[in-house]
């Protein structure tokens, strides 16, 4: 416990699976955190799950869209007006758009790139003064193990997430002599609310969808949230000081097979 005591974090997608399984981590290992998300029924939803589960002050809320450069803004200022400042930033912010590269308007690339890239920029460019105060600052970006890899039909969001991994590199070197480290996880499938509302259109459940057995990974089966939330933690601690730039896939060997 404490692992993140005295931090203060600000977690994009807070309303997501793996935002969710974060923000319950950090709370539980000391951090005061602040949810972002631009659903605001679904943030609102998951943050009167944990207060009821945790039972703790020290989760905040905002509701906002970061591929607006205002929000984005206003998110990170409300942060350091809650706590006082921003330790992490953990850009998990994403949308999907399926279909060919040929397929695709320019009008899916503009709101794609939006979200899942400009977002991660929107939020970091506003809390990079307050993250080098800290003197411990971290940014730990979640991409994807398919900007790895690839696959067919998700050219769009792959591209966007291997765009964060070069931009992770790029950042380490820029913010390295302020003390900041930048490290980007790579998840493979994870079992969150958007593949659990896929799986019902299929007539499956949550439950029935963990006992699938599935090609992608060498364990046959899904990652849980809390599997992808783990690392993000321990890239957020000081037991992380000296991994900056790194490239952590958290994949269940997909990148090997």
């Amino acid at each position: 416990m404490g692992r993140l005591s005295g931090k203060i974090a600000i977690i994009s997608g807070g309303a997501g699976g793996i935002g969710t399984a974060t923000a319950r981590l950090f709370v539980a290992e000391g951090a005061k955190i602040v949810l972002v998300d631009a659903d605001r029924a679904g943030l609102s939803t998951k943050a009167k799950a944990l207060h009821a589960e945790l039972g703790i002050a020290s989760l905040d809320t905002f509701h906002a869209d970061i591929a607006d450069e205002r929000q984005a803004s206003a998110a990170i200022e409300a942060t350091v007006e809650r706590f006082g400042g921003v330790d992490v930033l953990v850009n998990n912010a994403a949308m999907r758009i399926p279909g060919s590269v040929e397929a695709l308007r320019s009008t899916d690339w503009q709101r794609i790139l939006a979200v899942n890239l400009l977002g991660a920029v929107n939020l970091y460019r506003a809390a990079a003064t307050t993250l080098r105060q800290s003197g411990r600052g971290s940014v730990i970006n979640v991409s994807s193990i398919y900007a790895l890899t690839g696959r067919k039909a998700m050219g769009l969001y792959d591209s966007t997430k291997a765009a964060l991994i070069a931009l992770t590199r790029t950042l380490a070197h820029e913010e390295a002599e302020h003390g900041v480290r930048v490290n980007v996880v790579c998840p493979g499938s994870t079992l969150t609310d958007y593949h659990i509302k896929r799986g019902a259109v299929r007539g499956l459940d949550e439950k029935a969808m963990l006992q699938e057995v599935r090609a992608d990974s060498l364990f046959r089966r899904w990652a849980r949230p809390e599997e992808i939330a783990y690392p993000i933690l321990w890239l957020a601690s000081d037991e992380a000081s000296f991994m900056t730039g790194a490239v952590l896939a958290v994949d269940g060997g997909l990148s090997i097979m």
